[in-house]
């Protein structure tokens, strides 16, 4: 049976993995453009959206780590309460 502080950490952990995919979206949705600016040998714009890019990475990785960091506590926690 889930406790109510589980539960939370779940849902603040499913909040995690919906922000990282919104970011992994993000970047490779910018990706895409800095390729169509590479292919237009446009290197201002492609610099500009590999820039963008990245900086969704980066979000996206920290937010999946949170995530698996929260789900991991209570894994955790509940390995430790048996």
């Amino acid at each position: 049976m889930t406790t109510a502080h589980e539960h939370e950490v779940h849902h603040d952990a499913a909040e995690h993995h919906r922000a990282a995919a919104h970011h992994f979206e993000a970047a490779a949705k910018h990706q895409l453009l800095a390729a169509e600016a590479d292919d237009k040998d446009d290197v201002v714009t492609t610099a500009h959206h590999a820039y963008i890019a990245y900086g969704h990475q980066l979000q996206a990785v920290h937010h999946a780590e949170k995530a698996a960091i929260e789900d991991e506590e209570v894994d955790h926690d509940d390995v430790d309460n048996h």
